[in-house]
């Protein structure tokens, strides 16, 4: 690797979007530290297996606790943080906020973002509310006066098409749930629907213009083959996958 290159630190990189971010990184040159939780008894198979994997291709892992002080350690080891962590644990993003300004060295900070562009769309109760505490901590971000680059993914199309259509079923039938009569759904259950009207109902993900400090994707990786919405679909088809499911709770 080389020695000018900036250190990356993940948290959340033994996560569903972590493991590619730690992974990326290392391909591309950057030296990477995983933070974790300390593996034990109770950790899962799976994630002992990916933080050996981890350890081949040539990332640091460090083993350590949400703590003020251990955390403060940790990033004054690197250049760059990046946090994948999931919605439950997105208001412990301010921990590290917070260690980032006591430890003073960071270049950029890239917060457990990713989904929607949440300062400019205004979805259902169920999403807005799990959209203010990203909302928040941008806000937190800020006010500490800390680099920053917010990455909106749009809701990785893959992920919800996949989810909503499934179009590897061949399914005869067609289920409507529900008899014209309105029910709410218990929390956390209503966020997935909420999201998925937002996205294929209210299409809130193209209802806004860019500005002036936004940047799209493609130009900053302009021969990056990106994969459309139809090749997407017959990658399905060929290539079944299940759904995966992010927690809500």
């Amino acid at each position: 690797m080389e020695a000018n290159k900036n250190r990356i630190l993940v948290f959340g990189g033994t996560g569903y979007i972590g493991k590619y971010v730690v992974k990326a990184s290392i391909s591309l040159g950057y030296p990477t530290l995983v933070y974790t939780r300390p593996i034990n008894s109770q950790t899962s198979p799976s994630k002992i297996q990916l933080c050996k994997e981890f350890n081949s291709i040539g990332a640091t892992l460090v083993e350590g606790e949400l703590e003020h002080d251990q955390i403060v350690r940790v990033i004054k080891e690197a250049d760059i943080v990046i946090c994948t962590f999931p919605y439950p644990q997105v208001m412990e993003q301010l921990k590290i906020v917070d260690a980032i300004k006591v430890a003073g060295n960071i270049k950029r900070f890239v917060p457990s973002d990713f989904g929607v562009e949440e300062d400019r769309v205004h979805p259902l109760p169920p999403f807005q509310a799990f959209l203010d505490k990203k909302i928040k901590i941008r806000r937190e971000i800020e006010a500490a006066g800390i680099p920053y680059t917010y990455v909106s993914a749009n809701c990785f199309g893959a992920y919800f098409v996949n989810i909503l259509l499934r179009p590897y079923e061949k399914n005869k039938d067609i289920v409507v749930h529900g008899s014209g009569q309105v029910k709410a759904l218990p929390p956390p259950e209503d966020i997935p629907i909420s999201i998925i009207h937002s996205i294929f109902v209210r299409g809130d993900m193209a209802n806004f213009e860019l500005e002036e400090d936004d940047l799209e994707a493609s130009q900053l990786y302009p021969g990056y083959n990106y994969t459309s919405i139809d090749q997407l679909l017959d990658k399905f088809l060929v290539d079944p996958i299940p759904p995966a499911y992010g927690a809500f709770e």
